[in-house]
């Protein structure tokens, strides 16, 4: 019998693309004539027994708010810049340094650390803050540099408070309560002690002088200190706050929110508020008056870094005196609190006279 002859390469190939040919039409196709297929009918449906999961993708804030969360999604927001992490050469710390020292002072305050988001809105900041191993986030604002000193009511403060409220606003709709402070406010006991948290207070707000009276127009606020519950009520606050930035011109944040809770944004949108005192919550503007009972201390009626850091530094020497005494003699504890005295602002109350 004649042996078959050898196929050439060419007659292979061709024949292995027709072979290919055949098994798409018969398995691959989509076609109902391929009797492979054809039991199951055309449709653009996905068979009912599939699922379609719909997976929500974090962004950078996302998981800076979880990292520094309590567990019921609370958190402490400071921001800061250049100025306030960087030294200056007639200095001996920092703003941010001092907040962070108040922590380790305080008392009851130094677990607070752990909650507490750091803010950047420039690299320097950013950088700094990563290098002491704290929660940090980087606000990016485009085409504006909040890099340097923002003095007091100058065109780029009013912007750096307006994008800090921006920010504030998004934490909210992110379902985050908050503390937000600013690095010139001292912790010198643990605020949530003072706190009202019945789930019954929208908005807690510290002001520059307290009268015994809580009613809006008798209250100067100070956006440096406030507690937040997130909820509808203080999204359309805050939504309303922000999107009156373009009819304010010239009007610093605090301003406008103080403008709203005169003219019935409370009662509009069924707002708690409270106005805090300043015997826990005090400032430069009025100083508490009783050591045993104060909180914190913001550097308020104050207008230049430099001035605001020798005067905080002046309060945290007060305080390591005042604890230190207290530790010798606990029961002259009343004597002491009672012929206690902080040190004079010098420096804050001189800033207003200086001229840039």
């Amino acid at each position: 019998m004649e042996q078959p002859k050898n196929l050439s390469p060419a007659t292979s190939a061709i024949g292995l693309l027709l072979l290919a040919g055949v098994l798409y039409i018969y398995v691959w196709s989509p076609s109902l004539s391929n009797p492979l297929l054809s039991s199951y009918p055309e449709s653009n449906c996905p068979p009912s027994n599939f699922t379609t999961v719909q997976f929500h993708v974090k962004d950078e804030l996302d998981v800076a708010l979880e990292e520094a969360s309590m567990p019921n999604k609370t958190v402490i927001i400071a921001v800061v810049n250049k100025a306030y992490v960087e030294q200056s050469v007639d200095a001996d710390t920092t703003m941010l340094d001092l907040f962070l020292e108040s922590l380790w002072l305080g008392h009851d305050t130094r677990a607070l650390l752990d909650h507490v988001l750091i803010v950047a809105v420039d690299q320097t900041a950013y950088d700094r803050c990563k290098f002491k191993r704290l929660h940090c986030y980087r606000l990016v604002t485009d085409g504006v540099d909040f890099g340097g000193e923002k003095v007091f009511m100058s065109q780029d403060f009013i912007k750096m408070m307006w994008r800090r409220t921006l920010l504030l606003l998004d934490v909210l709709r992110r379902g985050y309560s908050f503390i937000f402070t600013d690095t010139d406010v001292l912790w010198l006991r643990n605020p949530f002690a003072k706190l009202r948290l019945n789930e019954t207070d929208d908005l807690q707000i510290s002001v520059d002088h307290f009268y015994g009276d809580q009613r809006p127009e008798r209250n100067f606020i100070n956006t440096g200190f406030y507690h937040v519950r997130s909820n509808n009520k203080t999204i359309s606050l805050f939504d309303t706050w922000y999107s009156e930035r373009v009819n304010s011109t010239g009007k610093k944040e605090q301003d406008v929110l103080l403008d709203l809770l005169r003219h019935g944004i409370c009662r509009q949108l069924d707002l708690q508020v409270r106005f805090l005192e300043t015997r826990h919550f005090s400032g430069f503007c009025e100083d508490s008056k009783d050591v045993g009972a104060v909180t914190t201390v913001h550097a308020n009626c104050c207008r230049h870094v430099s001035a605001k850091v020798r005067d905080l530094a002046a309060v945290l020497r007060d305080w390591k005196r005042f604890k230190a005494a207290v530790a010798k003699y606990p029961r002259a504890a009343s004597n002491i609190i009672g012929s206690f005295r902080w040190s004079n602002h010098t420096g804050c109350w001189n800033s207003w006279k200086v001229k840039h």
